[in-house]
Parts: C-alpha cells; sequence; structure tokens
C-alpha cells in the first residue's frame, strides 16, 4: 500500500482557502493570549501523562513525524510522506531536508531513530512506551530515510506517532525539555513564568516558510471561569481554548465582540472508578451505578445541554465508535436490585476524590452524587488540589471513585494495563484489543474495536457520562482557530488576528 501526500504547507493552503474563517487573506504578525485552566507540570509530552503539556507544546513548539490535521486526518509533519509495506509491518518514512531544531541542532533519521528507540524504553519515562514497543527494528538508509520494521501489524501506529508522545527532540538537550523545550515547531519557548504563563515567539527558521502567521503566542494559566470570561472582556486574553462554564458560552454567543465554537472533541468525561477497591471490584455494583445515572440529564445539568453521552470510553468523533447508551439505560429500580443482589440491600457509603481545577469535574460530581444517593448509595465529597490528584489518584490509586475527562484520542488502550489508574484487569479486552490492533482492514478494525467498547460497557468499568465538546471562545479577531479538536493541542500553526 502507497500512500501519496501532498507537502503541509500546499495542505495548509487548501484548508485556508476553505474553510469560512479563513475567507480572508491571513495577515502575518501580531501578538495572541490563550486561556486553559491547568497549568502543565512540565513542557515535555515525551515525559508526562497531563493533557496540559501537550494543549501548550504539541504543534506549536514540538512536533512529531506525522501531525493531525483540523479535520482529524494524518498529515505530513518532520516526514513529507510515508509508505507501508503490502503486510502492513513496515513504513518508510520520507524526512523533510532542512529541518533545525530551535537551538540549530539539525533533524534527520538518526535523530528520528533515537528518539523512537528511547521513547520505548519505560526507564526514559514516557508515558506510553507501549506505543513503541512494537518496534522491532529502525533502519536509516541515508539521512532522510527512516524505515521502522514493526514486530506485528499496529492499526494504531501512525495515530499514535501523531500524538505528543512521539515528538521530536535533541540528542543534545533532551534533558532540558520539562522546563526549556527545543523542538522544531513554528514557535521556540521563550519564558515559563510560572503559575501565570508560557511564552513564545515566531521561529524564524521554521521549515514552512508560509507560517506561523503570529509574531508571538502566550499561554495563560486561569483556572476560575469567572475569572477567565472577565480576563477576555477586559481584553488581558484573547481565546479561552476551553470554556469551563459552558453557562458562559451561551451568554457570551449573544455578544458581537466574541466568536463561540460547538464543536466535538475527542475526549470522553468519566466517573473514574477503582476496580480493586471494595465494593467497587464487584461488577454487579458497577452495574447498578450505571442504572442510577442519567447521563442525558448529566449532560443538561453539567453542560448547559453541551456534550454527547456515551456508553463505552469512544468519542462519536473517531472512527469505529458504537453506540452503547442503551446498554444501561437509567432504572434507579433495576440499580436497587443489582445492589440488593450484589450484598448491599442497604446501600453503602464511599467517597469520590473531585479535582479543583476543573468545574464541570466538580458539578459532574455533586450531580452523581445525588443521583446515587437516590438508590442508597451515599458519596462523600473531596475536593482535592490538582497535584494531589495527579500523585495520590493516578499514580498511588488512592481513591474509590473520582470524575476526569480522558482526552487522549484512540486511548480505550489503556484499559489493557491492570496498572493503570482504573486497575480494571480483563484477560477478553487484552485479547480483543490485540486483534483489533492486528486488524488487517476496515472492516475488522471496526469489528474488533467495536467489540473493545462493548467488553467494558458489559463490565462497567467506568461511569460512562459524555463527549465533551470543545466549546472555544474567542475575540472575534482571531481567525483560523478550529471548531473541532481531534486532538489535545490547541494547534496555533495557522492561527492569525485580523487587524
Amino acid at each position: 500500500m502507497k500512500i501519496t501526500v501532498r507537502p503541509l504547507w500546499l495542505i495548509l493552503t487548501l484548508v485556508v482557502m476553505a474553510s469560512p474563517a479563513f475567507s480572508q487573506e491571513p495577515v502575518k504578525g501580531g501578538t495572541l493570549t490563550v486561556c486553559q485552566p491547568a497549568e502543565p507540570p512540565g513542557l515535555d509530552p515525551t515525559a508526562n501523562t497531563a493533557a496540559a503539556v501537550d494543549r501548550v507544546v504539541y504543534a506549536n513548539i514540538f512536533e512529531g513525524l506525522v501531525k493531525v490535521d483540523s479535520g482529524g486526518g494524518f498529515l505530513p509533519g518532520l516526514a513529507n510522506g510515508w509508505r507501508v509495506s503490502a503486510d502492513g509491518r513496515i513504513y518508510t518514512f520520507n524526512l523533510r531536508k532542512g529541518v533545525v531544531f530551535h537551538n540549530g541542532e539539525a533533524f534527520d533519521a538518526a535523530v528520528a531513530k533515537w528518539n523512537l528507540e528511547r521513547a520505548a524504553l519505560p526507564e526514559n519515562g514516557n508515558p506510553h512506551p507501549e506505543y513503541f514497543n512494537g518496534i522491532e527494528a529502525i533502519e536509516t538508509p541515508d539521512s532522510h530515510t527512516l524505515v521502522i520494521r514493526l514486530k506485528a501489524v499496529d492499526a494504531l501506529f501512525i495515530a499514535h506517532l501523531a500524538e505528543g508522545d512521539a515528538i521530536m527532540l535533541p540528542m543534545t538537550a533532551a534533558g532540558q525539555t520539562k522546563s526549556s523545550p527545543i523542538g522544531t515547531g513554528p514557535f521556540k519557548f521563550v519564558r515559563w513564568v510560572r503559575g501565570d504563563r508560557v511564552e513564545m515567539a515566531r521561529f524564524d527558521g521554521y521549515w514552512n516558510p508560509f507560517l506561523p502567521y503570529l509574531d508571538r503566542l502566550t499561554f495563560r494559566f486561569i483556572s476560575d471561569p469567572a475569572a477567565q470570561i472577565a480576563a477576555l472582556k477586559a481584553g488581558d486574553i484573547d481565546v479561552i481554548g476551553y470554556v469551563a462554564a459552558p453557562e458562559s458560552a451561551m451568554m457570551l454567543e449573544k455578544d458581537d465582540r466574541f466568536r463561540v465554537y460547538s464543536g466535538t472533541t475527542t475526549g470522553e468525561v468519566i466517573m473514574s472508578t477503582n476496580n480493586r477497591a471494595a465494593p467497587f471490584d464487584n461488577r454487579l455494583v458497577r452495574r447498578a451505578m450505571a442504572h442510577a445515572i442519567d447521563r442525558r440529564a448529566v449532560v443538561e445539568l453539567v453542560m448547559f445541554g453541551y456534550g454527547t453521552p456515551i456508553g463505552s470510553h469512544w468519542s462519536p468523533s473517531t472512527p469505529y465508535y458504537r453506540d452503547l447508551t442503551g446498554r444501561f439505560p437509567y432504572d434507579p429500580d433495576k440499580a436497587r436490585a443489582l445492589l440488593a443482589e450484589a450484598g448491599y440491600p442497604d446501600g453503602f457509603s464511599a467517597t469520590i476524590k473531585l479535582p479543583a481545577i476543573y468545574s464541570y469535574s466538580r458539578r459532574a460530581g455533586e450531580v452523581i452524587a445525588d443521583m446515587l444517593g437516590k438508590v442508597g448509595i451515599d458519596l462523600t465529597i473531596e475536593i482535592v488540589e490538582w497535584g494531589q490528584w495527579i500523585d495520590r489518584i493516578f499514580k498511588k490509586k488512592e481513591y474509590q471513585l473520582t470524575m476526569i475527562g480522558h482526552v487522549e484520542a484512540w486511548d480505550i488502550g489503556i484499559y489493557a494495563r491492570p496498572d493503570y489508574y482504573f486497575q480494571y484487569d480483563s484477560q477478553a479486552f487484552r485479547d480483543a484489543y490485540a486483534r483489533a490492533l492486528e486488524a488487517p482492514d476496515e472492516a475488522a478494525k471496526a469489528e474488533w474495536f467495536g467489540r473493545c467498547q462493548e467488553i467494558i460497557a458489559e463490565d462497567a468499568v467506568n461511569g460512562f457520562l459524555f463527549s465533551a465538546p470543545s466549546l472555544p471562545v474567542m475575540k472575534a479577531s482571531v481567525m483560523g482557530w478550529w471548531e473541532n479538536y481531534p486532538t489535545v493541542a490547541l494547534d496555533c500553526t495557522a492561527v492569525w488576528v485580523k487587524p
């Protein structure tokens, strides 16, 4: 199979010409300040799993071989293109010539090989070494050709190469990228003012001479939704990447000074459940909770109608989606019967730990606590700071229930990891996921990725609630912002400001 890919600058030009948001000729120059609620714990996507890292630096400072476009397709990044062997195991990438890192180091096949081999070793700290440990060998026939041989067919290999885990770092400066990132992207790092902002500037040595349009780009971190809106109205920021309070989006839609998008994302908001913590190690209990939750009401009460109910860990915006929302319809009586069958006729008490930084998580937690209370599950709400959430819940698994959005595309593979913070252990799922990864064609991919969705839905591993909307809001002068978020990154490569 051969994949022919147009140059990225030409593709971006075609996107510009086709998109209503680009109905005018882009103008170079100007500055943009983007607000997001969470400050990243570091600035290296290969060293931390937090989505806040990718949102700031991926596609802006760092790039990989493959890039995601605004429609969710895969474009050439640092690779001009690639071809795949007939057996699906050998990928040959043609790398761009003349690409340099922000510190002047050259990017070539040897650097790409070093990065991918580094990513596959767990001791190097990559959040997802499993994305790369299927690589059998990497060859560099010349300085701009990279040949990757896989141990087996991997249906998601290109998708994973388009994620932050696969960005390219300079070989001599990889250790400093957590706080002073050096990439090949359109913007170079200027400074990180802890607790406030990350500043970037145009990289004049960028391989695409047409981009970026902006001179400077700043990401500010404001966790309070009211403070975000106040900053936007005061002119202190230009874009809110994700509106944390959907009611604010409804208000701003009526103001001609601003533009609001309600697009799709890859994010799934779930009530994460510790499958090894009693009584949630009992599938009947988890199924009872699934029947006790009215997902449509959650969307209305928490997101003011923005968002789509889901029945498994898969976004409707992603290929191979199966609508499993009917598997556990809202039925409090059925929930009580299942609790009694599980040995809890009078219910039980538990704690749900909610991250303070995300207002949607707190609101959803409160709504869910009320719903579960009606069937005899008495939840105590504990608000935890983001750093504590990462340490106590995600890393140490010291929790029963929590509430969070999982925003990485194609991330259903986390259910194949018993050591992941859900602590879900299912050989049936691991077998199905392996079949999905080795699927030889689209029909087989749809069958086995669909089966993966069905297994975790049947096991009620988590409380699958809704697919999050994008909900960015910006000044009317901001052009080229993505309406849909097929990746977690806030890609400002082709964003410009109308004078």
